[in-house]
């Protein structure tokens, strides 16, 4: 079985420095003239540069297999999985926790969140130049590139510490600029920048009704209260955590908890903030997000890889509906009447990455659900718990377990609670990137 004995994803100051041209000196994504400028100094020119951010979270280096092995396979959730000699190119490392600065999907991920903060910067220096678009509609699309900028130094500062801060397009004559790109910052100043985007976002959002049907998936001024109240656990900032909670107004807790990985859930009223695979060109999903987790070997679909460990299948308790909606069982049938046979290469896959409606082989409409209402209430309750008012952490525990179909928390000290809150987090947001992160900042 895999142990984690690890408090951060170490990595050598040389990514920073050697391989600084890589990873950091990102072409931009898009230049616009003087004379192109007039065809996006509109609505709908202006909607499409932060639309750009949220495509770069439908590639393959920024949501697929490099990040499915550093956020899950490296955790006790998941085995690398596929056949035995199939490597998945580093995954096999990922998962003996292995892997160096060197390995293949740690660069890829860096890599990929910096052109994804490209494209933030890019759109915040682009709106103000739009005169002829709306002024209100500029200030929510800056609001959007901020709360991405901030999800993305997120994921870096969990997943490397410290990086650098590029906080606008850099100008490769400037040695300021080229300073800027390869000054690693503490992970202290990282996280007050995301704090400073979040609270940005925060007063440029609206809520999450104010958008239209066909723009569900957008960030609202929940998604940022949410996130930040994500930053504020990481920091172990408690009261900011509880407050940061109070505000994330309008969701619940859906009946079904299988509900929400179906076509169905797709922004229901739990998801917060997700990243959505649409199934429709040319956007047609996240590239390989299901096939490479999907059942490998005869009567399959997929690569085999990110499999559930038999931790995770005991980590489950007796009668917990969970279980049955985030691992796919050999010889079983799926919800869409799909047998799944015996003779797949594999004894259990991720129910979570599966979809229905594959477009092709490659490219699926599963989504990926970051921020949800559950999560909200567990983080509230964690807070709670170590603000020393663990009576009113139980209740919030007890939802979260109710909704399972469990009975109440049979913890009652501080210590118990903390210990039953953090297992809560394991079986309830299984397979949805946290479960290596939860390890290294809990400890």
């Amino acid at each position: 079985m895999k142990k984690i004995y690890i408090s951060i994803f170490v990595l050598s100051a040389g990514l920073f420095i050697g391989c600084s041209k890589d990873f950091l000196d990102v072409k931009q994504t898009a230049s616009i003239s003087t004379t192109d400028l007039a065809l996006f100094n509109n609505n709908a020119g202006a909607t499409t540069f932060v639309t750009a951010i949220y495509d770069k979270f439908l590639d393959w280096d920024l949501s697929s297999f490099s990040w499915i092995g550093l956020s899950s396979i490296a955790s006790d959730d998941a085995d690398k999985g596929s056949s035995p000699g199939d490597t998945g190119s580093d995954k096999d490392l990922l998962d003996a926790l292995t892997y160096n600065s060197s390995s293949g999907s740690i660069g890829e991920i860096f890599d990929a969140n910096y052109r994804g903060i490209n494209r933030c910067n890019q759109a915040l220096d682009i709106l103000p130049k739009l005169d002829k678009a709306d002024p209100a509609l500029r200030a929510r699309l800056a609001g959007e590139a901020k709360f991405l900028r901030a999800f993305m130094y997120f994921t870096l500062v969990k997943a490397y510490g410290g990086v650098p801060i590029v906080d606008h397009l850099p100008n490769p004559s400037s040695d300021a600029d080229r300073i800027m790109q390869l000054t690693r910052k503490t992970s202290a100043e990282v996280y007050a920048f995301i704090e400073k985007d979040l609270t940005d976002a925060i007063a440029a959002l609206p809520d999450r009704t104010a958008y239209a049907a066909s723009e569900k998936a957008r960030a609202s001024k929940g998604a940022a209260y949410a996130l930040l109240a994500k930053v504020n656990l990481y920091e172990k900032n408690w009261q900011k955590v509880v407050d940061n909670c109070n505000l994330v107004t309008g969701y619940s807790l859906v009946s079904d908890y299988s509900s929400q990985y179906k076509l169905a859930g797709k922004n229901d009223a739990e998801s917060i903030f997700e990243i959505n695979g649409s199934g429709a060109t040319p956007a047609k999903g996240i590239s390989g997000y299901s096939a490479c987790q999907g059942a490998r070997g005869a009567g399959g679909w997929g690569w085999g890889f990110n499999t559930p460990s038999l931790s995770l299948v005991n980590a489950y308790e007796a009668g917990d509906v969970r279980k049955a909606a985030t691992i796919i069982f050999a010889g079983t049938t799926l919800y869409d009447g799909r047998v799944v046979p015996t003779t797949v290469e594999n004894p259990r896959y991720n129910y979570k990455a599966y979809s229905s409606a594959y477009t092709d082989g490659w490219e699926t409409d599963a989504d990926i659900k970051y921020l949800r209402f559950a999560e909200v209430i567990l983080m509230k309750a964690e807070a709670l718990n170590e603000l020393n008012n663990t009576p009113a952490a139980i209740p919030l525990l007890n939802q979260i377990r109710t909704r399972a179909g469990l009975a109440n928390t049979t913890a009652v000290s501080q210590a118990d609670v903390r210990i039953a809150i953090w297992k809560e987090r394991r079986v309830e947001m299984a397979f949805e990137h946290d479960r290596f992160f939860d390890l290294v900042r809990t400890g």
